[in-house]
């Protein structure tokens, strides 16, 4: 049986040292995080953590459970409807000729490009996993020079 990827949101204390506390649990733990993604909310002393998780419900369970045990932790949701979005940033391309094919696929997902050098361009494209997991994939012939996700950032729908 494959296991399930799950995001939850946890909201922790804007303090020092919360983020290691956390990824700490995970180690110890051996749960593995596929994602981590940490910024200020709307409220200056509060951060949101979303973090992306393999496994299955029990797993889930004790991780939740785990995570609530910690002082700085507010709140954990396991986000089921959310929306859910990732940002890249992508240098790839070998020659002019490149260039101008991978500005055509950068259209068709409406990636902006952000630097261009003399064989490559770079570009920026933020989307659902799955578009970027595409958008990556019709790029990998043209050579993907250098890359950056930034995580999926998730919010649960109202």
């Amino acid at each position: 049986m494959q296991e399930q990827e799950h995001v939850l949101s946890v909201k922790v204390a804007n303090n020092n040292g919360v983020l290691q506390r956390v990824s700490g649990l995970f180690s110890r733990r051996c749960f593995n995080i596929k994602s981590l993604n940490a910024a200020e909310t709307e409220m200056s002393n509060v951060s949101r953590l979303t973090i992306v998780v393999a496994g299955d419900l029990k797993v889930l369970t004790q991780i939740k459970n785990q995570l609530m045990k910690l002082y700085d932790v507010y709140e954990v949701r396991i986000l089921e409807d959310a929306v859910t979005r990732e940002h890249i940033l992508i240098r790839a391309g070998k020659s002019a000729e490149d260039r101008h094919k991978i500005i055509e696929i950068a259209n068709l997902y409406r990636a902006k490009p952000v630097d261009v050098g003399a064989d490559s361009i770079m570009l920026e494209l933020t989307g659902e996993p799955a578009k970027i997991d595409s958008f990556i994939d019709l790029l990998k012939p043209f050579g993907i020079i250098k890359m950056v996700r930034s995580g999926i950032t998730a919010l649960e729908r109202d």
